[in-house]
C-alpha cells in the first residue's frame, strides 16, 4: 500500500468554502463508491483557509495520473467531479504543462523512518 499526498486551493471565498465543506460531510455515494473501486483504501483532506491537503492510500501500483480519474467514468461520479472543480483552483507554484489537477507533493520526513 502506497500513501499520496496533494494539494490544491479553493476559490477564496468564505461562503463558498462553507459549501464546499457541507458537501464533503456527506459526499455522494456514487464517489465514495467510485473511489473505492478504483483501489483507494483510505483518503481524508484537511483545509486551513483556503488550502487543501488530501492523503489517500492506493495499492502500490496505482498511478494517480493514469487511474485516479477512472472513478469519474461513472456520470454521477463526473457530476462530482464538474461541481467541485468549481470551488477549486491549482496552486500557484503548479505546473503550467501538467495536467494533474490536483498538485503531488513530495514526501520530506517520514518519523518511521527516524528510528533507529
Amino acid at each position: 500500500m502506497k500513501t499520496f499526498a496533494q494539494t490544491l486551493d479553493l476559490i477564496d471565498d468564505p461562503e463558498r468554502i462553507a459549501e464546499y465543506d457541507r458537501y464533503h460531510v456527506a459526499a455522494w455515494p456514487e464517489v465514495t463508491r467510485g473511489l473505492r473501486e478504483i483501489g483507494i483504501q483510505r483518503m481524508l483532506i484537511w483545509r486551513t483557509g483556503s488550502r487543501l491537503f488530501m492523503m489517500f492510500e492506493a495499492p502500490d501500483d496505482f498511478n494517480p495520473d493514469h487511474d485516479y480519474q477512472r472513478y469519474a467514468e461513472d456520470p454521477r461520479c463526473q457530476e462530482w467531479d464538474t461541481l467541485m472543480r468549481t470551488y477549486q483552483q491549482r496552486i500557484p507554484s503548479a505546473s503550467e504543462t501538467d495536467q494533474r489537477w490536483w498538485t503531488s507533493m513530495d514526501l520530506v520526513f517520514d518519523l518511521e523512518a527516524q528510528r533507529p
